[in-house]
């Protein structure tokens, strides 16, 4: 089967690069999600990742900290973390390139929008650290605005569940598993997969989620497939 996407975000929350250990970078881990990440991108796929920074920092961990700059911190979290992903992908023989939303030459290039769907066109995979660059902003809502302007076909949303409940599976056993949603779903549930600035924005933008689980990174490449996986949040709710 071929790829159902031809150009994917994949967003890729810290705690997942974490592996069992809960905290920083667990290499094994890592290397399994860049190995299925190489095989969609040998399948003619164009890939970029927005990266979360929960495995080293998360703003709202801040206690009496200043909220932005708690969330300045957030961020250079998840420039580690997008150096950490680049590395593992070019020692899989992926062509990676990191852009951030705030500027660190020495390190990596600014985000540009048409640099970024440039690189994309030659095959390479996109990193973007630093979120949108501004407080306030989740990494969620970095996927999106990043999905949209560089015209993704679907945002994929990796997570540690498997797909969308109407409560915690984790805790109600009995919690129901949902095939498909509406983004009016998600917001007026208050379902919890991505912070409603992201939402909205998705779905004003009428871009597709597909949120599936990490725990097997072969998910990533039967996403792509278009295999019935996780929850496909869309505008109508129809899968």
């Amino acid at each position: 089967m071929g790829a159902k996407y031809k150009k994917v975000l994949l967003k890729v929350s810290g705690e997942s690069l974490a592996g069992t250990k809960g905290y920083g970078l667990d290499v094994d881990t890592m290397h399994k999600i860049c190995e299925n990440i190489q095989k969609i991108v040998d399948m003619g796929v164009q890939v970029s990742i927005v990266v979360g920074g929960g495995n080293i920092w998360r703003g709202r961990s801040g206690g009496n900290m200043d909220r932005t700059r708690a969330d300045h911190m957030g961020m250079l979290a998840t420039c580690i973390n997008a150096l950490g992903l680049c590395s593992e992908l070019e020692s899989c023989g992926v062509d990676t390139r990191v852009q951030t939303a705030i500027e660190m030459r020495q390190i990596a290039e600014p985000y540009i929008r048409l640099k970024a769907i440039r690189h994309l066109e030659k095959g390479r995979v996109v990193i973007f650290g630093a979120g949108t660059g501004n407080p306030f902003m989740s990494t969620d809502t970095a996927a999106a605005l990043r999905a949209i302007e560089t015209e993704a076909d679907v945002i994929l949303l990796a997570k540690k569940v498997d797909a969308v409940y109407d409560s915690d599976p984790n805790i109600n056993p009995n919690a129901k598993k949902f095939e498909s949603l509406s983004f009016n779903d998600i917001l007026s549930k208050e379902l919890g997969v991505m912070d409603s600035t992201a939402a909205s924005m998705c779905r004003d933008n009428d871009m597709p989620i597909l949120v599936f689980g990490l725990d097997d990174p072969e998910n990533i490449v039967r996403a792509v497939k278009g295999e019935r996986i996780g929850t496909l949040v869309t505008k109508e709710g129809l899968r």
